[in-house]
């Protein structure tokens, strides 16, 4: 149940959020990183 979630929430954010990846990580705001850490949080838990 937990891991098709995560998977449904990643797929969601696939299509929906910003992609970070060409920007520098040190130039990102901090709702920039925030929304990444949520991004990689999402994609961790989804793999499991």
């Amino acid at each position: 149940m937990k891991k098709q979630f995560f998977r449904m929430l990643n797929k969601l954010n696939k299509a929906l959020l910003p992609k970070l990846s060409k920007k520098d990580p040190v130039k990102l705001s901090k709702f920039e990183r925030a929304l990444a850490g949520f991004k990689y949080y999402v994609l961790i838990n989804s793999l499991d």
